[in-house]
């Protein structure tokens, strides 16, 4: 191509550098076969320069905008990127913070609403929608100006904060918790999307490394601030800050980020349509609704023979059957291709990923009612209780990350983790009315240790990366990036964040169905017990009946963490089943892809897989549109 090419034919031709100095540079030589140069196939020589940074063949080269989603824009700078970034991160915080603040609201809420049979739904409505439509969220970046798909995600995340703030019964707080899920799907893709188009490839490490520092945040000082408002105002606040926060990064996004032009155009309708996998989609989301109402009603609101939960998991059994047979059908068309489900460590990371994300909810969920009704503790000193667990883990995240990095690999850490995880879950059953401080205190500090390991990252350097830390099952999604290829990638951590959403779904729901059950055996008889709040429960037996409420209510409990326990053991299995593939091998030297002189796009220096031959291509086989 010369100067003199057109825009509009420089813009529809994706392996075209930006300005001339590079052309030349990534041009194939005059005898190339022809069905290479359309492929953008050059040959790798010995004398290789890099490249300007941000360019193609420089450190972190490539188009300053991913391939396939519209022409290159300059990054915007200064004031403008920086409102941009913290708008996107004050997103990402509230979504995060979303799904611990209420923990500790969560027993207040029941004595106002007296609903301690809707306490697991409080947790999987929020999850359920966050799963059952994040692969579809991916699906319509891919096709629609990610601003505006991310500003509707932003604003349906509002409106559900809000219904739950102003919600007269607990059906209402539900249905907003549902809302909000929905909402929270679309923002964590897009953030990631956004930011990508926004900050350039040899900077994004350095926003990468805040973005875990956000969430490592809001991980712990959410049930700190969740405690704080129910205490000291009302519980309603907990959903009420979403709103001016919200408001701000809504006006701020409108006003000062600008995106390409979007993918749709001369894409069909029907076409798009077909695209996001509408049967798939139509007998995934009732499927999973379906078989967790069935687990919600099961031996609480309705008995486990009756007509309703039968049908609830007939229908929830083949619909979800119906799913995976369209996979099937669909190939590489499906949300969920075969080929990359089929791939040992993705199948293995998957299941792992379901069993951590199971107990950590569970201990999550329940040790602050365990704190409240058994230790009468306040919202704000059952989140101070569980502080050992938020920064064991946080730290043991942090340490295993370090070593992963300097080692290479992670199914060390992901073996190690899981059983120190089902030593710690085991500990934790042991649990009495009458156990000691120090024995609460250390019992998380072992628990929580193994679950840090499991979920740690080693430092993000590219998309895929960054995509990780969002994800939250750190090693499983490493192991997505270690054994798929680059175009695979995305779809594997997508298959991860899936797992990562149903576990807390359908395993709240579990644990809600043993804990109303076994309280209606343990407690059913003493003043209706199971129709008030947890932390007014005890108010309302009499003394000779506290120590039989005790340990009734503490027996429902440990029954819960059982749970946890089984899914710490399944957690172990599925780790040895990992391959043992080193993060470092991922790394090309100087002239291989990704590594400076080299033209592989979306790559730091030294970050892309060599080529066997030194060839590589300008055009990544993977984009922006693809599902994340």
């Amino acid at each position: 191509m010369t100067e003199g090419t057109s825009d509009t034919t420089a813009a529809a031709v994706e392996e075209q550098p930006l300005d001339t100095q590079q052309e030349k540079q990534q041009q194939p030589p005059a005898s190339a076969h022809p069905s290479e140069k359309s492929q953008g196939v050059v040959e790798s020589k010995p004398e290789a320069k890099p490249g300007p940074p941000g360019g193609p063949g420089g450190p972190g080269g490539g188009k300053p905008f991913g391939p396939g989603m519209g022409p290159a824009v300059e990054y915007p700078k200064g004031l403008k990127l920086y409102s941009i970034i913290i708008s996107l991160y004050l997103a990402g915080f509230l979504t995060a913070l979303d799904r611990t603040i209420i923990v500790n609201a969560i027993p207040h809420i029941t004595n106002e609403f007296n609903s301690i049979d809707d306490v697991g739904w409080y947790g999987s409505a929020y999850l359920l929608t966050f799963c059952a439509f994040q692969l579809l969220f991916g699906k319509i970046y891919s096709f629609y100006n990610p601003k505006w798909v991310f500003l509707t995600a932003v604003v349906i995340f509002e409106i559900g904060s809000a219904i739950c703030g102003a919600a007269p019964n607990s059906t209402v707080l539900i249905v907003g918790r549902a809302i909000a899920g929905l909402g929270s799907s679309g923002i964590f893709g897009g953030s990631v999307i956004i930011t990508f188009f926004t900050v350039p490839l040899h900077m994004r490490p350095i926003y990468s490394g805040i973005v875990s520092v956000i969430f490592a945040i809001a991980s712990v000082t959410g049930p700190l601030i969740g405690g704080g408002f129910t205490e000291n105002v009302t519980w309603r606040w907990c959903f009420y800050i979403n709103l001016p926060i919200g408001v701000v990064t809504i006006m701020v996004l409108v006003l000062m980020l600008q995106m390409p032009p979007a993918r749709k155009a001369g894409t069909p309708i029907r076409e798009q349509f077909l695209q996001i996998d509408p049967l798939g989609n139509l007998c995934l989301i009732p499927g999973v609704v379906c078989l967790l109402l069935a687990l919600q009603w099961g031996g609480a609101t309705y008995a486990w023979n009756n007509g309703r939960i039968i049908a609830l998991l007939v229908l929830a059994g083949v619909l979800l059957l119906a799913f995976v047979g369209i996979q099937i059908w669909l190939q590489e068309k499906a949300t969920i291709p075969p080929r990359v489900i089929k791939q040992r460590s993705i199948a293995a990371g998957v299941a792992f990923t379901l069993m951590v994300t199971a107990a950590m909810m569970t201990f999550t969920y329940y040790l602050p009612i365990w704190f409240q009704a058994i230790k009468s503790a306040s919202p704000v000193h059952s989140g101070v209780m569980m502080l050992p667990t938020v920064i064991s883990s946080a730290i043991a995240s942090l340490v295993a990350g370090f070593l992963i990095h300097r080692l290479g690999y992670y199914t060390p850490f992901m073996i190690g983790g899981s059983v120190l995880m089902s030593i710690g879950a085991g500990l934790l059953t042991t649990f009495t009315p009458h156990i000691s401080e120090g024995k609460w205190i250390g019992y998380q500090i072992f628990w929580a240790v193994g679950c840090g390991m499991s979920m740690s990252s080693l430092p993000m350097h590219s998309f895929e990366a960054v995509l990780t830390y969002n994800l939250g099952m750190q090693q499983a999604s490493l192991a997505a990036q270690a054994v798929l290829p680059r175009q695979d990638a995305p779809i594997g951590i997508s298959l991860i964040f899936f797992a990562q959403s149903l576990g807390g779904s359908v395993f709240l729901s579990v644990d809600q169905a043993i804990y109303s059950n076994k309280l209606s055996a343990n407690l059913g008889d003493i003043a209706n017990l199971t129709d008030s709040g947890v932390t007014s429960i005890q108010d309302r037996v009499s003394p000779q009946d506290l120590p039989r409420f005790l340990n009734g209510y503490n027996g429902a409990v440990i029954d819960v963490f059982r749970v946890a326990l089984a899914a710490s053991c399944a957690c172990v299995v599925a780790s040895t089943l990992m391959e043992w593939k080193s993060v470092k091998a991922q790394k090309g030297g100087p002239g291989g892809a990704g590594g400076p002189g080299s033209g592989q796009p979306g790559m730091g220096p030294g970050k892309g897989p060599s080529t066997a031959n030194g060839a590589t291509t300008t055009k990544p086989k993977w984009d922006a549109g693809t599902q994340v």
